[in-house]
């Protein structure tokens, strides 16, 4: 079998390519290699809203209860809450069944260590061999040594009170639009901006298990743009299916994304003298008017691979307090080891609350530079083309050389197709979409 780890946990179709039986699977290989050597060790498990959350549940629970582990059934909680909840209640590690902002068909299955961390690949590798070898050396405990599952119905509450506690102050006086993207944050996002004082509205938050992310949340924030300006809101915060993403709405209508949410945020942090060595860790596709914007307000910035998992790294590596993605997976390390929707949301009220400014106007500080993805089709075999090809090499640089310096060329493979993304930044939309298109034409002839 091939890896079946992604960039993100297990992730398929439910039923067919994620069944039970591999969920039996994981939970048994997880428990074991998650676990070893603790004396009956405890397993958090939390879940989102669809519908093959319960059947994927049953079965995962069933693999950690084998060998000999203990389970704490949380029920829907957003994937954060999972990961702070493993450090709150000292468990040995957690488990969340989620495909994150995919359609409903999907489900996915991720781990976190004891210290609410996902898992590093020479782990996750680990469970799979263990799945691959039919289990060898795993024990099957009997009678009083099997696991127990425990639920707990208000582990959200915990949850709660801990994001609410990263607020700056209340947040009174402000009217916020919630999309929740009939997903798992539908309690916990509008408990805690009512506890914090706000006039809250929501849409989206009438999970029945087939329509998390349809036409809603953070990767369809249309309905909320329209919904902030119709009703007069301050700002809107749209959240994912397992709300670990949250992108932003100002009051004329604007979405808000990952790059200005971390300005934003990132510039307050500096003048509180909050932000640790004045830097912010972001991935390779971050708008290059976020570097300008920035570097204006003297704050460095730190770039890595695409993925939540390698901006933590880096800023575990560095000691550094906030990173993210332009998706708005944003990680605020002083509260949550991982991205978290409900602590980004309250952050960016919390700055427009303080500076008692409009979010437009905060936005204000960065402008995004236009910026045009084309995709290459190419072999597999052939994806690292653009580094070895002399033409491509020269295309590019000549490329660059008419950006002068005001944008930049990004060829990055895909790691599930066999394509090659193209990605050109700069401040003339049309010569860049010409330029792109050239190239990619170029690199799928090279890579017949």
């Amino acid at each position: 079998m091939g890896r079946i780890f992604g960039t993100d946990g297990v992730r398929g179709v439910a039923n067919t390519e994620l069944t039970a039986d591999l969920a039996y699977k994981l939970g048994r290989a997880g428990a074991y290699v998650l676990t070893e050597g603790t004396h009956k060790p405890t397993i958090i498990v939390g879940k989102d809203t669809r519908i093959s959350g319960d059947m994927l549940e049953a079965a995962l629970c069933s693999g950690i209860l084998s060998v000999g582990a203990e389970v704490i059934k949380v029920g829907v909680v957003p994937t954060p809450a999972v990961a702070y909840l493993i450090r709150k209640y000292n468990a040995d590690a957690g488990v969340v069944i989620s495909a994150s902002h995919n359609p409903v068909e999907y489900n996915g299955i991720k781990f976190f260590n004891s210290k609410g961390y996902k898992l590093k690949d020479e782990l996750e590798d680990k469970i799979q061999s263990i799945i691959e070898s039919d289990f060898e050396g795993v024990p099957t405990p009997i009678g009083e040594q099997l696991g127990r599952m425990n639920v707990k119905h208000d582990a959200y509450e915990d949850y709660i009170e801990h994001a609410i506690s990263t607020a700056k102050g209340d947040l009174k006086g402000l009217k916020i639009a919630l999309d929740c993207a009939n997903g798992a944050s539908y309690v916990t996002s509008v408990k805690a901006f009512r506890k914090l004082g706000a006039e809250v509205l929501v849409i989206n938050n009438d999970p029945d298990g087939i329509n998390i992310n349809k036409e809603c949340g953070s990767t369809h924030p249309e309905r909320l743009m329209d919904y902030v300006v119709d009703n007069k809101c301050d700002l809107g915060l749209a959240f994912d299916g397992d709300a670990d993403r949250c992108l932003a709405v100002d009051e004329k209508g604007n979405l808000i994304n990952g790059d200005f949410i971390m300005a934003i945020c990132g510039r307050y942090l500096k003048e509180i003298d909050q932000l640790d060595n004045d830097t912010i860790v972001v991935t390779v596709m971050s708008n290059l008017g976020l570097d300008i914007a920035l570097e204006k307000e003297k704050i460095k910035t730190i770039k890595t691979k695409v993925g939540d998992r390698y901006v933590l790294e880096e800023m575990l590596k560095g000691n550094y307090k906030l990173g993210g993605e332009q998706s708005g997976h944003i990680i605020f390390l002083d509260y949550n080891t991982t991205g978290d929707g409900l602590v980004t949301g309250i952050q960016i009220a919390s700055v427009v609350k303080k500076s008692m400014k409009k979010l437009s106007e905060l936005a204000a500080m960065m402008t995004e530079l236009p910026q045009v993805l084309v995709n290459a089709k190419v072999p597999n075999n052939m994806k690292n083309i653009h580094e070895i090809d002399s033409e491509i090499k020269e295309e590019i640089k000549k490329i660059e050389y008419k950006l002068h310096g005001c944008g930049r060329v990004l060829i990055r493979p895909s790691g599930t197709e066999p394509l090659v993304r193209v990605m050109l930044e700069g401040e003339n939309q049309s010569e860049l979409d010409e330029m792109a298109h050239t190239l990619a034409r170029l690199i799928e002839s090279k890579a017949k």
